[in-house]
């Protein structure tokens, strides 16, 4: 029997529990902070038990930390310290260069795995937990070379059961793309919801019109400032760089509205509209 335990029961979390728990082989161990989340992860049979850090530290063959990026750095070094050499620890955060400097020195560095998991949605709380999210998405390793092989290859099996596809690529690339087609789109959904919001002060009916193409762009600004709070604090020169460049974007379309220039807007969607090219 393979012993997971997995900190942070949110929707991550939860969903590699749930998809984890249908395994035969594997024992999942809930770990939270939050009692409420530890009573909703058992009433929702997303772990096989709740258990303290330090019991579920010392059962454990794979650690998975699943909370906060800024959470997940202080905490990763008294995870590292007690393990032996064939544990491992992978953390699952969607910014990784922070992490992995805060322990580049430990001793047990090369158990400890920096994963993230392309996947997600904006609802959080282990009642967000779902069935598949993973299947047929991508997962980053970074830094592998910091990483025993064995951890790498374990980590790899383990994301691979839940339907996953693995990619591997430096901590600092990771956080760069990462600002790009992650983090700016939650940043521009925050804003436009903003904005909205603002409109509403003045003309109350806006709603009534909205379609299932705003329902689609705000969506995101539904997700938890508690998660991406940190993420963007984490990312901030990379992201900087992305929302200067987004804005860049903004003013030109800006300016070729009010000269009336239809010609350069016309050209500006079609440039973008090759984005259909690649996803």
């Amino acid at each position: 029997m393979i012993n997971v335990s997995i900190i942070g029961l949110g929707l991550i979390g939860g969903s590699i529990a749930k998809d984890l728990i249908t395994q035969l082989n594997i024992n999942v161990i809930g770990v939270d902070n939050n009692k409420a989340h530890c009573k909703l992860a058992q009433e929702l049979k997303l772990v096989n038990e709740v258990q303290p850090l330090s019991i579920a530290i010392q059962k454990s063959d794979f650690i998975i930390i699943a909370i906060p990026v800024d959470a997940i750095e202080d905490l990763l070094p008294s995870i590292l310290d007690p393990i032996n050499n064939e544990q491992i620890v992978i953390d699952v955060g969607s910014t990784k260069t922070a992490i992995c400097k805060a322990v580049e020195n430990h001793p047990n560095r090369k158990r400890f795995v920096a994963a993230h998991p392309l996947a997600g949605t904006e609802f959080s709380g282990p009642e967000a937990a779902l069935t598949g999210l993973f299947r047929g998405n991508k997962c980053i390793i970074c830094d592998q070379e910091q990483s025993s092989e064995d951890a790498v290859e374990s980590t790899a099996k383990l994301f691979n059961s839940i339907g996953m596809e693995m990619h591997y690529q430096s901590s600092v690339s990771h956080d760069k793309h990462l600002a790009y087609v992650s983090h700016l789109s939650h940043i521009t959904s925050f804003t436009l919801s903003l904005t909205v919001q603002d409109i509403m002060k003045d003309e109350s009916q806006i709603l009534n019109l909205a379609s299932t193409g705003f329902a689609s762009t705000v969506r995101l600004a539904k997700s938890s400032p508690q998660t991406w709070r940190p993420i963007f604090s984490k990312n901030k020169q990379h992201l900087s760089l992305a929302i200067d460049e987004y804005i860049r974007h903004l003013e030109t379309f800006k300016q070729s509205l009010e000269t009336d220039n239809e010609g350069k807007s016309e050209e500006l969607m079609t440039q973008a509209n090759k984005i259909k090219t690649l996803l």
